[in-house]
């Protein structure tokens, strides 16, 4: 491979994860829970309480862990980093599930946060021992969970699954394994509680 093409293919890696890195992914995610509900575009509000909650707080919290050095950067590419950084969003989760029973949020969008909360915990219990890509969860479970809402015709965005996974692999920040076992995670594990969940509840 030609110099050109080397730095061709890691610009695009790097394209790849930055965009589509869990908070991006999940927040739109969170934006678009209330569909299943009569409401919307007018419950939009519920989903961007919740990625406060879930994102953007989390998100803030670690950068300054990163520019006080605790952390070694915004991926928490060190695996012995990964479990105090989730259990610092699982509660931040944890307080936005409140705020959203207390203002009355939409069924949808609690059942989305419950998802979440369930990606966390099973790629928390696993990060002390195996760095599991939370990127390729990330991705898998919002594109399958996309196309149970939404129908067949989003059926494209599973594209998006080894794009980020292949991202992943390039840069070397997993192997992969790691991405594979990140995308079961995301598309069959949370996907099937989401789907349980709104059965439940929606």
């Amino acid at each position: 491979m030609t110099d050109s093409a080397l730095r061709t293919k890691n610009r695009t890696a790097r394209w790849l994860t930055e965009v589509f890195q869990p908070p991006v992914v999940v927040s739109v995610q969170l934006l678009v829970s209330p569909l299943t509900e009569p409401g919307f575009p007018g419950t939009i509000g519920y989903g961007a309480l919740a990625a406060l909650f879930v994102c953007v707080l989390p998100l803030v919290l670690l950068l300054v862990l990163v520019k006080l050095g605790k952390v070694t950067d915004h991926h928490v590419s060190d695996r012995r980093q990964r479990a105090p950084v989730l259990l610092m969003a699982l509660a931040s989760v944890l307080a936005g599930l409140l705020v959203l029973d207390v203002t009355g949020a939409p069924r949808s969008v609690v059942v989305m946060v419950l998802t979440i909360v369930g990606g966390i915990v099973v790629i928390g219990a696993v990060s002390p021992f195996w760095k599991i890509s939370g990127h390729a969860a990330a991705i898998s479970s919002s594109a399958v969970i996309t196309v149970l809402m939404l129908g067949p015709v989003w059926l494209p965005l599973l594209v998006l699954i080894p794009a980020v996974g292949w991202s992943r692999v390039v840069l070397r920040a997993h192997t992969a394994g790691q991405v594979v076992a990140g995308a079961l995670v995301g598309g069959l594990v949370m996907s099937g509680f989401w789907w349980l969940l709104q059965g439940w509840l929606v």
